[in-house]
């Protein structure tokens, strides 16, 4: 009778041989010797053995990964200028001679199948000398032909980096490179080529040498605009024409082409303005720009709700109509009401692009205050001329025709005796801004001033003068704080403050003023029969610092201290207020509320204060 073979203890030993083959895991990769994140950060995501985290891997593939990520950190760390590292990769179940040996991975004895029991992990250490960085050596960095004396151009090579002495990093140089391209584009040089693109590492000098040249060509010109509106002209060709700041012929300039697109997307006429420059249909080296632009609903209605201490709860409603007529003209309507303060305004505007950006306006706004200790009437009549002088700075010019009625109850005196004022004066006003983002600038400011005077009075005889500057800085401490820097300064020139209207005066107190107190709560005030009133003052200065910090996406915070005065004379009576803030970037806009307390007798220990859009 034959023998037969223990078949069932044969398939046990060959199951028992297989599975260890898999069971190890690798929990963590330890990068030691690199200082800087960056490099650190970019050799893990470098490794292979990065994606397999976690993983159930066999001793085969476990030591393929091991041998290569060797390689991959040198790799990962050249962009750096770091070209002769040492590395050196170890496991921490094993001594650093075997750690990434592959026949100790590849034995099949039995130390190898207790090292690799099921669910077992271990951490894998990289030790890493960067040793000393390559550094640029030789450096042959130009423009050939008409090109190379385009300031433009020119200022983009000074700025290129890395330079003689410097480290070879591969970001600093490629971006640096792009720059310069960047810059022949936008000047119209289009056929640009490169005509030398050698960086030549000499590793055992830690040296190395770049030679960068371009050949410009010849620059292009412009070709006309040619605008399309779809699916149909709301507005006169002729008159976007005169938005165009180029002549058929002039030397080519894409901030020239941005400046149209701003110029368009400012007149609200359009929801959708897309204006490309075509070098491939160029024709005697002339460049068409093609301007597509839909336009926007013809009116916006708009409705909201406030709610103030001193006017109380209000409605608004209004309606704008963006274009009336295909010549560009505008009209708005506008009514706030609340309980014890309204206004009503309508305003037209022309277009008026025949010397700047800008428009003619005619306003007229009448308001009404009528609270416990103020009975106030106001009409204001102002035709205009607003212009956009540069990509930063905006110019006004106006003529402003006021009349104006107002009375307080005092003590001594219940009986209201009104006073009135009519003025005309013309004013003038500039305000530059230079920011990142206009809707929440991390870096840059802007700055705010007016000029305006005039006479009239009860008796015609009261005249003034007044000077007011408000200013904004900006700056990003990283990527989610920012420090916020706010300052006011104002003056008037006049024999008596009193003597004009209150509309004219200066105040203290309130909303980006000095938080802490009330609405014009600082500075000179009389006793009514309702209470304090402020009367205004012919001075003002107001500062402000802020700290805002986001922590969780959209949400953050803010500390802040504000501090100033409207005062008469010389010296203000400064008052000052601290307080805490919530922050949210919400669909609509940024969204601030503070709560503030004013640390010089304040009317309220604590005050709440709500503002909805822009810094700017």
């Amino acid at each position: 009778m034959p023998i037969r073979p223990p078949r069932l203890p044969l398939l046990f030993a060959c199951l028992c041989a297989a599975a260890p083959a898999w069971a190890v895991k690798v929990d963590r990769i330890e990068i030691e010797g690199l200082k800087d994140a960056a490099l650190r950060d970019n050799v893990r995501s470098a490794l292979s053995l990065n994606d397999e985290l976690g993983k159930d891997l066999r001793a085969r593939r476990l030591g393929y990964l091991l041998r290569v990520a060797d390689d991959e950190a040198r790799r990962a760390l050249e962009p750096f200028g770091y070209y002769a590292p040492t590395v050196e990769v170890l496991r921490s179940d094993r001594p650093a001679a075997d750690a990434d040996d592959a026949s100790a991975e590849d034995a099949a004895d039995g130390d190898t199948a207790a090292e690799n029991a099921p669910g077992r992990a271990i951490t894998v250490i990289l030790r890493i000398t960067p040793g000393l960085p390559v550094r640029v050596r030789g450096f042959d960095l130009g423009v050939d032909g008409p090109g190379g004396s385009d300031p433009t151009v020119a200022d983009a090579l000074q700025a290129f980096q890395p330079r003689p002495g410097q480290v070879l990093d591969h970001a600093l140089y490629e971006a640096s490179k792009a720059q310069v391209a960047g810059a022949l584009a936008r000047h119209g040089y289009f056929q640009a080529q490169l005509l030398q693109h050698r960086v030549e590492v000499t590793r055992a000098e830690h040296a190395a040498d770049i030679a960068l040249r371009w050949a410009s060509g010849s620059r292009a010109a412009f070709g006309p605009a040619q605008f399309t509106q779809q699916p149909e002209a709301v507005v006169w060709p002729r008159l976007l024409d005169k938005l165009v700041p180029w002549k058929p012929g002039a030397p080519y300039d894409e901030a020239q082409v941005d400046r149209l697109r701003q110029s368009l997307q400012a007149l609200d006429y359009f929801a959708l303005v897309d204006v490309q420059a075509d070098p491939a249909a160029a024709s005697d080296d002339r460049v068409p720009v093609q301007v597509q632009l839909t336009p926007a609903k013809r009116s916006i209605y708009s409705a909201g709700a406030s709610y103030g201490n001193v006017s109380g709860a209000g409605i608004s409603l209004g309606i704008e109509r963006r274009y009336l007529n295909r010549r560009g003209h505008k009209a708005l309507a506008q009514i706030d009401w609340a309980q014890k303060r309204k206004t009503a305004t309508v305003q037209y505007r022309i277009p008026a692009f025949a010397w700047l950006d800008g428009w003619y306006t005619a306003s007229l706004q009448a308001a009404d205050e009528q609270t416990d200790y103020v009975n106030s009437r106001r009409l204001e009549l102002v035709a205009g001329r607003t212009g956009q002088y540069s990509r930063h700075l905006e110019l006004s010019a106006s003529l402003h025709v006021l009349r104006e009625r107002w009375a307080y109850s005092v003590l001594t005196k219940p009986t209201p005796s009104f006073q009135f004022a009519s003025f005309v004066f013309p004013e003038l006003r500039g305000e530059y801004i230079a920011v990142d983002d206009r809707l929440a600038p991390r870096r840059g400011g802007g700055l705010t001033l007016t000029l305006r005077g005039g006479s009239g009075g009860a008796d015609g005889n009261a005249t003034f003068t007044q000077l007011h500057a408000r200013a904004q800085w900006f700056h990003g401490m990283d990527a989610d704080s920012r420090l916020i820097v706010r300052g006011e300064l104002g003056h008037t020139f006049t024999r008596d403050v009193l003597d004009l209207p209150p509309s004219l005066r200066f105040y203290a107190g309130g909303d980006r003023s000095v938080r802490g107190y009330g609405w014009h709560e600082i500075g000179p005030r009389i006793v009514t029969t309702g209470g304090d009133y402020f009367t205004g003052a012919p001075n003002v200065v107001t500062a402000s610092l802020e700290y805002e910090r986001y922590f969780h996406g959209p949400w953050g915070a803010a500390v802040f201290v504000d501090s100033g005065s409207a005062f008469a004379g010389r010296t203000p009576d400064l008052h000052t207020g601290v307080g805490i803030g919530l922050r949210w970037r919400s669909p609509v806009g940024p969204v601030r509320i503070d709560i503030a307390r004013g640390l010089k007798s304040p009317d309220s220990p604590f005050t709440l204060h709500l503002n909805i859009g822009a810094d700017l």
